[in-house]
């Protein structure tokens, strides 16, 4: 590799470098998507444990599954699409088993101090978007939380376009209803 750093490159690059060998500069592309993968575990699994678990296995199997990247998507997309398959694939062995059950941790936001004055608004949309049907969570969690296009999530999850963009209509609909009344009714990104 010339002189440049590896934060200089393009994710595509780096993949095709470490598919050349350079498997050294897989850190860079952990370092810039771990919090994405991280974030879509806690959507799922709502513990930290388990999403730092969660987190660890998808990037071994982006790892392993590297040479499957065509490019046809950005390389986020690929990745937040093994993350997405992989923690179906988890919750339907899981449920199979024993069935799901939890709270959403609300450490997925900035700590106590940074929500210091937002906790009230901060709990209850947290609690309404959590209580959301999971292809609608889904759907809102990558548009509004990862900020990914409708393209995107009809990448990562196969729902066709049109039935992502009538999931989040639906679900900020679902989520002012559930909002009217309570700290958090003024959110205006909703």
């Amino acid at each position: 590799m010339s002189g440049t750093g590896p934060e200089t490159l393009t994710d595509e690059r780096i993949v095709v470098l470490v598919l050349r060998g350079e498997t050294a500069l897989f850190r860079e592309l952990v370092k810039r998507h771990q919090r994405r993968v991280f974030f879509t575990g806690m959507r799922f699994f709502r513990n930290e444990d388990d999403a730092r678990d969660f987190t660890q296995e998808v990037l071994v199997k982006a790892y392993a599954g590297l040479a499957g990247f065509r490019g046809d998507s950005r390389f986020g997309s690929w990745l937040l699409r093994i993350a997405y398959n992989h923690a179906i694939n988890v919750k339907k062995c899981a449920r199979d088993v024993a069935g799901i059950e939890g709270e959403y941790l609300e450490s997925a936001y900035p700590g106590p101090e940074a929500l210091l004055g937002r906790a009230e608004t901060v709990g209850a949309l947290s609690a309404a978007v959590a209580a959301l049907p999971e292809q609608y969570r889904i759907c809102i969690d990558f548009y509004f939380f990862l900020g990914l296009s409708y393209d995107e999530i009809s990448g990562i999850t196969e729902f066709p376009v049109n039935t992502i963009k009538s999931n989040v209509f639906r679900a900020k609909r679902m989520l002012r209803d559930a909002l009217r009344g309570s700290a958090a009714e003024e959110y205006h990104e909703m």
